[in-house]
């Protein structure tokens, strides 16, 4: 674990930093408490702080969090994204309930990221200070007690909620950890008052580190809004979901005086809850640890004016792994908006009615990969190479359920993605860098990133001379082309993300020359927006 130098954690604690919020943690040895830097409470005394760099190490140290500053409402940082891609990957399947379970164990956990157990406990001793298991233990125990904060949730459902087998061993977890039984603490937030009804839905706030461009958030999701599934209006997002088979609604908007994404979440089951928040904070990538990436992109000193004329941008995630890779299939050889309006198409035919919502928009969820493995796409109305690619993800994703977990190196799920007949090096890295959330995946032959790239020092490179540049942006290349794009969307206002012809290939996607081609593209600068080939 790296260490933390005692004497600036607790000068940052003395001033309340804001900086250090969810880069640091203080125990209190004379009250056994656990605090944010930015906590209320008067300063302890030097020697009685103990300094940890997650909160999972904290309560592995037998410190129990505080109810002034709440700890499980910290930006959770993807700090370690930087030092150590494997604990990343495995930081990412925990989060989405891989330890949850029986059948989940850490063995299990290390083949999945490609090695041992014992080498897994050790990289998760050296970044993080505590195994996986207790990791998984501490995000479990800080859900619940957001949910007993947040919401008038039962302690039976708050207990479902996160992952326990059954109320008692609940009870047992929380009174280990926080001396007291979770219905007393409930009485004493009640004793409070709240005007939150027992049958309102799920109200959650997740932290995020400032500055959050909201605004570029929300245009990228406006541009691609498919009808019926989602809407964007008045500055919040809403659409239809789907969890376990069963459907509901999420509704996210901005509260910038909290630095948080307030999440509203319509669902039947509380079983679902915890699974649903993690996906919102992939699509709206909360976790980004922004102040390190864009310090370390600013090194490129003609990229840094750019980052620094649009702070807190984001690279924005997916739903789900499917729903994305579907999408960027249909955006091949198309505009944005024939991509749209193709995918309102495939939901209209081929989603799940969703009836009783509260928005009447929303009508339909995203349909399955069983269903599109097995449904007749030619109506659809597009060329039958894309509905044979469409065809052939459908079926890979319903023979594979884990096809979109983050599984081994990227270069593994790079090749599992090119495998599937019709998916190119484009497509398989616009799929790790959305949907597995990979920090480095990089599409460098997309024509909007080569276009930004153009702008940065007035030529146009080839790919390959992009792919060298960007060594020097590892890890971090997947926000670099994020940047990149937003340069090449000033330029032609309505359309992003614009990559390379050959993907739209019945074979594997790779068959035309890209540097030709590129170089091709970039010549036509009279070309018109509806000629454009952009993704979805």
């Amino acid at each position: 674990m790296s260490l933390l130098d005692p004497d600036i954690c607790y000068r940052a604690l003395q001033t309340r930093d804001p900086r250090f919020d969810g880069r640091l943690f203080v125990g209190v040895v004379s009250t056994g408490i656990y605090c944010r830097p930015i906590c209320p409470a008067r300063t302890p005394k030097f020697d009685n702080c103990r300094f940890f760099s997650n909160s999972a190490a904290a309560q592995a140290s037998g410190f129990r969090a505080c109810l002034r500053c709440r700890p499980e409402l910290s930006p959770e940082l993807a700090c370690w994204r930087g030092t150590s891609n494997t604990v990343s990957r495995a930081l990412a399947l925990i989060a989405n309930g891989f330890l949850d379970h029986d059948s989940g164990t850490v063995e299990s956990l290390a083949t999945h990221v490609g090695m041992g157990a014992r080498q897994l406990r050790r990289l998760f001793d050296q970044h993080l200070g505590v195994s996986p298991v207790v990791v998984a233990q501490t995000r479990r125990l800080l859900f619940v007690k957001q949910l007993l904060h947040d919401t008038r949730l039962s302690i039976a459902d708050v207990a479902m909620a996160g992952g326990f087998g059954s109320v008692r061993r609940f009870n047992a977890a929380f009174r280990t950890l926080y001396h007291r039984p979770p219905s007393e603490l409930r009485r004493d937030i009640l004793h409070i008052g709240s005007t939150v009804a027992v049958d309102a839905p799920v109200m959650l706030y997740l932290p995020y580190r400032p500055p959050y461009d909201w605004e570029a958030m929300l245009s990228y999701l406006r541009a691609r809004a498919i009808d019926g599934l989602e809407v964007i209006e008045a500055g919040t997002y809403r659409r239809s979901v789907t969890q376990g088979g069963l459907h509901g609604t999420v509704t996210v908007a901005h509260a910038p005086g909290r630095h948080s994404l307030l999440a509203t979440i319509q669902f039947p089951s509380v079983r679902a809850l915890h699974a649903i928040v993690t996906r919102i904070r992939h699509q709206f990538d909360v976790a980004a640890d922004i102040d390190t990436i864009a310090a370390h992109l600013s090194k490129d000193h003609t990229l840094a004016p750019f980052i620094a004329s649009r702070p807190g941008l984001r690279t924005p995630g997916c739903w789900n792994g499917f729903e994305l890779a579907v999408r960027a299939v249909l955006g091949q050889q198309v505009t944005l908006e024939a991509a749209r309006r193709l995918g309102s198409r495939l939901v209209d035919l081929f989603g799940d009615s969703l009836p009783n919502a509260a928005d009447t928009r929303l009508v339909r969820t995203f349909p399955s990969a069983d269903c599109l493995a097995s449904a007749d796409l030619s109506r659809l109305g597009m060329p039958a190479a894309r509905r044979a690619t469409v065809k052939a993800l459908a079926q890979a994703a319903a023979a594979d359920p884990q096809l979109f977990i983050p599984k081994g190196s990227i270069e593994e799920s790079l090749a599992r993605f090119r495998a599937i007949p019709g998916i190119g090096e484009w497509t398989a890295h616009y799929i790790a860098l959305r949907a597995l959330r990979e920090p480095d995946a990089f599409p460098a032959t997309d024509l909007g990133i080569l276009r930004g790239a153009a702008r940065l020092d007035g030529t146009a490179p080839t790919a390959p001379q992009l792919l060298q540049r960007a060594e020097a942006w590892r890890p971090w290349r997947a926000y670099a082309a994020q940047y990149l794009w937003s340069v090449d969307h000033k330029r032609t206002d309505n359309v992003t993300e614009v990559h390379h012809a050959s993907e739209t290939s019945p074979a594997h996607g790779d068959a035309l020359d890209t540097d030709r081609e590129t170089r091709r593209h970039l010549r036509r600068k009279r070309m018109p927006a509806s000629d454009r080939l952009v993704g979805l």
